[in-house]
Formats: structure tokens, sequence, C-alpha cells
């Protein structure tokens, strides 16, 4: 790229040709003009290149992708922050959700002490709010594991938001006591308030009433201060249900309402553990849900366009999960490469994250909630 001085040049010897060209023919005039907005138009756009370049190197704005001339598929990826990731730190589960997209591929689990190094280069990197998630988080050596993630990150990490999502079976009274003064948010997934037809999706074990954990937990969550929040996957068994008086008693800080996801490997594909088509609905059907629970103000949608893209997912391994193919593509573990070159793989939608409301206030200390 040339210099600002050699661009100076340039110019000064563009319009001195102009100035001894005055009595030349017009059609030398024409070229001399054109060039001479040709090379304005360069300096404008190597500033605007400069001022964007800049501002993502500082790791402000969403990741850009520039690809080179050649057409090479190849991509360059700028510096981004995981402002908030969401730690798979194991598959397994005692529930069989029939749509679930992050099955028992594997048992391994990482010991503490390389999850805790992992969750150290994240803080270092960024990361403001770390949630853990499975299979199910509780299930791996009865909710110690979790419980002293949990406290990790917050007492010695200092982080301002931790949180799981858990389907809430195997959560006893005795977690919160040990580990609640450490967790933000727990979120417990709840697909519908009907016994049968949480046993038609899959979401129950044995004779265990899963409606009757959820308000077990609800109430551990206040007493224990804890902010309670409500996952459910919208899918063909629970889309013409209307949920707003129980939402409504439950009373959770958030409702996340997803549009069933179809990932190829996990829930549907040859390969996966899940044959999920059967659960999906379109479009509309998602949109006439939310039309029916407009009422309830702590709802969040997410449809299958914000979800695919806008999260930050850690596979057991550290893994980042790249889900732009509808495929989960793993990048290097950021324990082998470091967060910077593993975050660059991880097909990240930072706009879309922004847009679909990924950052809240998300610090119980900060909600101001009446316990």
């Amino acid at each position: 790229m040339r210099t600002w001085e050699t661009r100076h040049t340039a110019q000064t010897s563009i319009r001195l040709k102009m100035q001894q060209s005055v009595v030349a023919s017009p059609k030398m005039l024409l070229h001399l003009c054109i060039n001479f907005l040709w090379s304005l138009v360069a300096i404008a756009f190597s500033k605007l290149l400069g001022r964007t370049k800049g501002t993502c190197e500082g790791g402000t704005s969403p990741v850009q992708r520039v690809d080179d001339k050649l057409g090479s598929q190849r991509k360059v990826h700028l510096t981004m922050t995981p402002t908030s990731v969401n730690y798979h730190f194991t598959r397994k589960c005692n529930y069989k959700c029939g749509f679930c997209f992050h099955t028992a591929k594997t048992s391994f689990v990482l010991p503490i002490d390389e999850a805790k190094r992992g969750l150290r280069l994240l803080k270092e990197s960024g990361m403001e709010k770390i949630n853990f998630s499975g299979g199910e988080p509780f299930l791996h050596e009865k909710g110690d594991f979790l419980g002293k993630l949990v406290q990790y990150c917050k007492q010695d990490l200092q982080l301002p938001s931790v949180s799981i999502v858990s389907n809430g079976s195997m959560i006893k009274e005795s977690w919160f006591q040990k580990y609640g003064e450490y967790l933000d948010i727990l979120a417990v997934s709840c697909d519908s308030f009907d016994e049968e037809t949480n046993q038609l999706i899959g979401r129950t074990q044995g004779r265990k009433s899963h409606l009757d954990g959820l308000f077990k937990i609800c109430d551990w969550c206040q007493q224990y201060r804890v902010a309670f929040k409500i996952n459910s996957v919208i899918n063909t068994f629970n889309v013409d249900e209307d949920m707003t008086e129980s939402i409504v008693q439950l009373n959770p800080v958030r409702w996340k309402v997803f549009q069933c996801l179809l990932i190829d490997g996990e829930n549907a594909g040859e390969s996966a553990l899940r044959e999920a088509e059967r659960f999906v609905i379109s479009d509309r059907q998602f949109e006439e849900f939310l039309d029916r629970h407009s009422s309830v103000s702590c709802l969040v949608p997410e449809s299958n366009e914000k979800m695919r893209n806008s999260y930050l997912i850690l596979d057991e391994y550290m893994r980042f999960l790249d889900c732009r193919e509808g495929r989960k593509d793993p990048s290097k573990s950021i324990l082998d490469v470091g967060v910077k070159e593993a975050i660059s793989f991880s097909g990240f939608d930072e706009i879309m994250f922004l847009r679909r409301g990924g950052k809240y206030v998300w610090s119980k200390a900060d909600m101001k909630l009446e316990w």
C-alpha cells in the first residue's frame, strides 16, 4: 500500500498536469479528472479500512471475515471477546428428550484442575458470564464437580455471572446449602405443564414427576437467593399449549422459549442419537405460540435463526463448536492452542448475540430481587 507521502506526491503531480493541460484536448482533461477522482476514492477507502481494522483489533466490534482476491476458502478471523460462554462439560444425561441437540456421544469429563485452567484462560480473555450445561450437569459426581466449578468461578475468578441449565431431576437442597451463594442463575428445562406431554417428549425418568421437581426447585432458589429461570423447547407436542398461568405462578426472572432446532450428527442424520425431525415446527407455528404468550413479560423468544450461531459453546474437551453448517464442527481445545486461536473457528455471530438479548442483567447482585 502507498504511504501517505507517496499518495500526496501523486496528487500534486496530477494537479500540475491538469494546470498545464488547460489548453489540451477535452479528452485529455477528462482523463486527468477521472484519475484525480480515483485517487481521492483510494485515499478515503484506505482510511476507512484502517478505522475498521483498528476497531476489530480492539475487540469491541463483531468478528469480521475478509475473503482474499483469489477467493480462497480460508478466512481471516479477527479478535473477539468471549463475553458469555456455555460450557457443556458432560454429555451424559438421565433424560431422553427426543429433540436433544447435545447428546451422549461420549462419557468424557475433564479432570477438575484442567477444567479450572480452561476457565481461567477464558476469564483472562474477557469472559464475564459462564453457563454450565450438559447433558445433565448435576449427574457427574452427584453435582459436587459442578458445585466446585461454580464456586471457583465466583470466588476465585470473580465472574459477574455464573449460571447453570439443568433438567432439575438430580438437584437436592443440600447442594444449595453448600454452593447456592456462588450461583447467580439456575435455569430448569420444562417443555410442558402436562405430565403426559413431558412423557411423550422424553423429559422424564421413571415415575418421577418433572413438574413437582420444578416447583420445589423454584422454592429453593427463593430460599437460597438464586435467580430462577425456565427454558422451554417448543415442538410438535407442546406448540398448542397455553403455559401462561403456570409461568406467571412460578414467576421466573426469564422464560427462554426456543424453537426446536435440528443439528446434524446430534438429533438428525445417520450418525445421530436422536431423531428430532418429528418434533420440528414451522416458523409460523412458533410465532403463533409466541403470540399466545405475549402477555408474559419475562418471555425471551429464540427462533432457529437467532439461536444457531449466537452462542459460544464449549464441548467436554473445551473446544468451541461451529454450528454454521447445521452441524457441530469443533475447533482445537483452548487448553492446547489458547482462547484467541480456538475462538476464531467458533462461527460466533456477535451481532446476533446482541440482537437476541444475550447481554442482560445477569448478576443476581444487580437484579434487585425480593428474596
